[in-house]
């Protein structure tokens, strides 16, 4: 006779943003529990469609107590560690991710973050210390690479001669109103600023396919666009990010859209804007069967966003995104 399956018990940091529902989602959809959740927000009526039974909590010291008193009640009971907090799923800002990966560990939990993972690479090496000094693993979610159309890609890179390098195009705009830059979002030590609030997901998929940095240079940094150009392995890559709603293409305006999501390589288009629904399930099945993305993964995303961040603009000289020349200097 078959040993039913155990659900796992999970809990989340962050359960009032924009992205927390798919973590609830993907929670229920996995079979999972969600059992504890932490915002200062309280307007979190959302947790009533994926887990109404889930405790929650609006100070972190009440949410760290009560993860800690779950994992001591299942060592003192003997009943390994079905009662305890197995994951937590960390949906903060930016800025926090670090210290609640952190309180994740020490509580004897899997971390599942989003991205970026933190904002600086040497955060990396310490919560690397942490994962051996507790036996737990920092996951995060790179739901990018797992989209169909940018596996095609990446399966078609690696199957190119080595000698190959292609000339890649990426412009995303993504407008955002005058809240964004009043809220954390708009902070740059709390953000990482525009580099990593949006770029981050196409760093990292850019090295997943085609290697790593051998150039970083920055042409323009601005709170709310950036440009510069990137030389890896097998690509020369101008990018070009914005969240100014006059720089998309009167083409795209035309439609109606406010996100503007281009990628071309070898200037032929890469269509991937839609099919992410669903992606952060499937990041979760990934995790669950221990065959997640680490912190290793997420590395040079997080180098490359930082030294932008870092970075003097050079101005529009050398090899420079197109977009650039309609931008007002």
């Amino acid at each position: 006779m078959e040993k039913p399956i155990i659900p796992s018990n999970f809990a989340l940091i962050g359960a009032a943003g924009y992205i927390a529902p798919r973590h609830m989602k993907a929670i229920r959809e996995t079979g999972n529990i969600l059992v504890a959740a932490l915002d200062p927000y309280d307007g979190v009526g959302i947790i009533d469609s994926y887990f109404p039974m889930a405790n929650f909590f609006i100070e972190p010291e009440r949410f760290d107590r009560h993860l800690d008193k779950l994992r001591r009640i299942a060592d003192s009971s003997g009943s390994n560690g079905h009662k305890k907090v197995d994951y937590v799923s960390i949906c903060s800002p930016n800025y926090m991710h670090d210290s609640h990966i952190r309180l994740t560990l020490r509580n004897g939990a899997t971390a599942i973050c989003e991205k970026p993972i933190v904002l600086n690479p040497w955060n990396l090496d310490a919560l690397h210390e942490i994962e051996k000094e507790t036996g737990k693993k920092v996951y995060t979610i790179l739901q990018t690479r797992l989209h169909p159309a940018i596996k095609v890609l990446r399966e078609k890179i690696l199957s190119s001669p080595a000698e190959k390098v292609f000339n890649i195009d990426l412009s995303y705009i993504t407008s955002r109103g005058n809240w964004y830059y009043r809220s954390w979002k708009g902070n740059i030590e709390k953000s990482g600023g525009i580099a990593t609030n949006i770029g981050i997901h196409f760093f990292d998929l850019l090295t997943w396919i085609f290697g790593e940095v051998k150039l970083n240079t920055v042409h323009l940094l601005r709170p709310d666009k950036a440009a510069g150009f990137l030389q890896l392995e097998k690509a020369q890559i101008r990018w070009f990010l914005s969240l100014d709603y006059e720089d998309i293409p009167d083409s795209i305006k035309a439609t109606g859209k406010k996100t503007c999501r281009i990628l071309t390589v070898d200037g032929e288009e890469i269509e991937f804007s839609d099919g992410f629904a669903e992606l952060h399930t499937e990041c979760y099945h990934q995790i669950l069967e221990g065959n997640g993305f680490g912190m290793k993964d997420a590395r040079p995303s997080v180098e490359i966003a930082h030294q932008i961040r870092i970075s003097t603009p050079v101005g529009i000289k050398g090899d420079y995104h197109p977009f650039l020349n309609k931008v007002r200097h």
